[in-house]
């Protein structure tokens, strides 16, 4: 009697002990693999400061309206000022609306990237950004294609400030864009004294007017067309002091 209750008492006690040892092995398995949640966790792009965003409508060059975090918002572009298209107090400047329309065809209803850099907001509660789009990043874009000048360096250093004056420099240099007008880009924006009516006469408009060239206001006096009008054959900006469009008027 005593035998088969001690024969009972260990087939128990076994089959309790390998139960348990199952628990516990099943137990320490869950521990060690990674949740569904953890593995999201680590799938977050620690190497850029990039947030995804999508384009919903362009204002002007510098200035968007992006779908970011389940709302809209407005974004204006760090370190760039591209000329006025749509400011209260002053008329649409020349080559604000090519400024616009590049914008516009490089970023219309895009799936973009912000990076931030310094204050996230300015005092319009606009967001500070700087837009990548097809990885390229759009400030840069804008300064190297002569629609913007460097600008609003308020909380140095930037990531990017020296590539950025570096790409204004070479448009500066190649005279595109807002470069192609004498004395249009001011420390404080662009000169008032231009607007989008105004053109920019090309070197292929100059062929035009049968090359014509007087090297000074003396010279088209002499040759008895002043005042020189813009669009006029020998009309030079070097020669209108005032920028008025007329040349030579005395």
């Amino acid at each position: 009697m005593l035998k088969n209750c001690l024969l009972t008492f260990l087939i128990l006690l076994f089959v309790l002990t390998g139960c348990g040892t199952g628990t516990l092995t099943e137990l320490s398995d869950t521990l060690d693999t990674p949740t569904s949640s953890n593995q999201e966790e680590s799938n977050v792009d620690v190497e850029s400061n990039r947030t995804k965003a999508e384009v919903v409508r362009v204002v002007d060059g510098d200035t968007v309206q992006i779908e970011f975090n389940q709302k809209k918002e407005t974004v204006r572009l760090l370190l760039v000022d591209t000329p006025e298209t749509k400011h209260p107090d002053l008329p649409v400047q020349l080559l604000g609306p090519e400024a616009s329309n590049y914008a516009e065809e490089m970023l219309s209803n895009k799936q973009i990237e912000l990076e931030f850099d310094g204050p996230k907001r300015d005092k319009y509660d606009r967001l500070l950004a700087y837009i990548w789009v097809d990885d390229q990043n759009f400030n840069q874009l804008l300064l190297e294609n002569g629609y913007a000048r460097y600008a609003y360096e308020y909380d140095p250093p930037y990531t990017y400030q020296e590539q950025f004056k570096e790409a204004e420099k070479k448009a500066r240099d190649q005279q595109i864009g807002i470069w192609e007008v004498e004395n249009y880009v001011t420390d404080k924006g662009f000169s008032i004294s231009y607007t989008s009516e105004d053109t920019i006469d090309s070197p292929s408009s100059n062929e035009s007017n049968d090359t014509i060239y007087y090297n000074n206001c003396t010279e088209a006096h002499q040759a008895g067309v002043t005042p020189l009008h813009k669009g006029d054959a020998g009309y030079r900006e070097q020669m209108d002091g005032d920028k008025d469009g007329v040349a030579c008027e005395t």
